[in-house]
């Protein structure tokens, strides 16, 4: 099953991250935007296809998630605001998964085996 999965987890707080911001890009494209659902996952449909190999960047909203939708107090300016994880495709017939665990002060985003 080729493709792409995002699966994101507030692990300051336990929880999968519902509701934050996340796009797909390639070559300066945004291929998928939207928030992640009430699993925690980016769940766009744009994800199922088979993507060209090469260079793709996911970007996630931190900040706006913590400050705006979950009331965490940050300073005015976060630490942590947009953060963009560039990862590569060698194999289109490959899936990969992007588990992305954040706080509002860190972050870790890495190819999983879902």
């Amino acid at each position: 099953m080729p493709g792409v999965s995002i699966h994101v987890v507030d692990v300051s707080r336990g929880v999968v991250a519902i509701g934050m911001q996340v796009e797909l890009r390639h070559a300066g494209h945004v291929l998928a935007s939207g928030a992640t659902n009430a699993k925690g996952l980016f769940d766009h449909p744009a994800l199922a296809a088979t993507f060209a190999p090469g260079s793709y960047e996911a970007v996630f909203h931190i900040g706006a998630y913590y400050s705006r939708q979950k009331n965490v107090p940050l300073p005015e300016v976060p630490f942590l605001d947009i953060v963009h994880y560039r990862f590569g495709i060698s194999d289109p017939q490959q899936h990969y998964h992007l588990p992305f665990k954040c706080t509002p002060w860190g972050y870790s985003c890495f190819r999983g085996g879902a």
